[in-house]
């Protein structure tokens, strides 16, 4: 019988993009040799050289016919070499046979058809958000090996230096390892004490895809494609958490105007300069249907406020008719159950929009003492947006300089320097 995990001839590169599709199969091939050999940490630094191996071949070479199976056995063999070095023989031999059922020691590859094409993406995504881990730790855990977001990309997002991020990854492996938990998704008892990280995870991803930080895209669509896909499984195993539901609302409604956010050549198209009939309208749809139905059944939670602002955003056939008082309303509705600073600086654009300029930068002041917001870029932009909107086009454009020069966005670095330039260029004389 043909072994369905095996390599086999290989296809052009551009088939599909290489970085793109080894995002997409690592947490499953992780997922299959920690369920393979109970070794999690190993299972991920196996994974992690196969990666690096196929990263620097797959380009010349073409990708294999079958890159998850190529991916599979090339870890497979790290791990197997590992478990066959003379330093940690006695130590790996007795730990895979504690965790190996008796009917796989002898030939590893044994249970490949049993598993072939089998997605443990969402049980690995709940394996590393296991109450046995800090939140903080579980968050970035599972954003480095299921979200496949770099230790440097994790570090900013938590703002805290790299190597101390590497560290908190590394230890988070050791207390699963430690553990000794057993891969696969939780009782439905278990759910609730993870469900929290699990959601925040998901919500983290999608955002990195909508808005990449850093590097010459505005958009890793795979990304939050795949942050969608994930949701929709939580959602199908929890269809009445009204939060769950929300999350998946919030994702769809926002993920329908990726068409839209960039123009030809790659460059941001602000949400008020975009042409909506770009939109995803299926996506749209969905996305209403399901915060309609989420709301009522409460609790309320912050990912259904942040669903109903994007409905309210996606219903508008222009952005002139956009309902500001009524996302102003819910961002008061989100300030108070939800202390999170980018919120805050959302609800000053939206008193901006209602109540005027000057209204907008009295509240953005207010938030100043909040040291979440000392030196950041998004406080500047906001700034220099509020000024423009005053007619103060020169301070306005002096701090989208400013901001230009802060962010590690590509696009969003361009967008604000022409956004600068624009308010300084006198235009054509009389």
């Amino acid at each position: 019988m043909t072994d369905p995990e095996a390599p086999v001839e290989t296809a052009p590169v551009e088939t599909a993009p290489v970085e793109d599709l080894l995002r997409e199969l690592a947490p499953q091939v992780v997922g299959v040799l920690t369920r393979r050999f109970g070794d999690f940490t190993a299972a991920e630094d196996a994974v992690q050289e196969a990666l690096l191996a196929a990263a620097v071949q797959w380009p010349g070479e073409g990708i294999p016919g079958n890159p998850r199976g190529w991916l599979i056995q090339v870890a497979q063999r790290r791990m197997t070499e590992e478990v066959r070095s003379e330093q940690a023989r006695r130590r790996r031999e007795d730990r895979v046979a504690r965790q190996v059922p008796a009917d796989r020691r002898a030939a590893p590859a044994a249970d490949t058809v049993d598993t072939a094409g089998q997605d443990d993406t969402l049980t690995l995504l709940f394996l590393c958000c296991h109450p046995v881990l800090a939140p903080a730790s579980a968050l970035a855990l599972a954003l480095r090996c299921v979200g496949g977001l770099t230790t440097a990309e994790i570090a900013r997002a938590f703002m805290v230096p790299e190597a101390t991020m590497g560290q908190r990854i590394s230890r988070a492996k050791q207390r699963i390892k430690a553990s000794g938990v057993p891969f696969r998704l939780p009782e439905t008892d278990g759910w609730a004490e993870r469900l929290d990280a699990v959601l925040h995870v998901l919500y983290l991803i999608f955002n990195e895809g909508y808005a990449t930080s850093v590097g010459d895209h505005l958009q890793r669509v795979e990304l939050s494609r795949e942050a969608i896909r994930l949701t929709r499984a939580v959602h199908a195993l929890l269809p009445d958490d009204s939060e769950v539901t929300g999350l998946l609302a919030l994702m769809l409604l926002t993920h329908a105007r990726s068409p839209a956010r960039t123009g030809p050549g790659g460059e941001l198209i602000p949400l008020a300069e975009q042409d909506r009939g770009r939109w995803d309208g299926a996506a749209v749809t969905e996305g209403i249907a399901l915060i309609t139905a989420a709301l009522p059944r409460g609790p309320v939670g912050p990912y259904q406020v942040q669903a109903a602002v994007a409905a309210v955003h996606d219903e508008a056939a222009t952005a002139a008719d956009t309902d500001w008082p009524q996302i102003l309303a819910l961002y008061g509705v989100l300030e108070g159950i939800s202390k999170n600073p980018v919120v805050s600086l959302n609800r000053v654009v939206a008193t901006a929009m209602v109540h005027g300029p000057q209204a907008g930068l009295d509240a953005l002041e207010a938030l100043a003492p909040d040291p979440r917001l000392t030196g950041h870029h998004r406080v500047t932009v906001v700034r220099a947006h509020l000024l423009e909107m005053a007619g103060d086009r020169t301070a306005a454009a002096e701090l989208f300089r400013a901001a230009s020069r802060a962010t590690a966005s590509l696009p969003e670095r361009h967008h604000l320097a022409i956004r600068a330039a624009r308010l300084t260029d006198p235009g054509p004389s009389a």
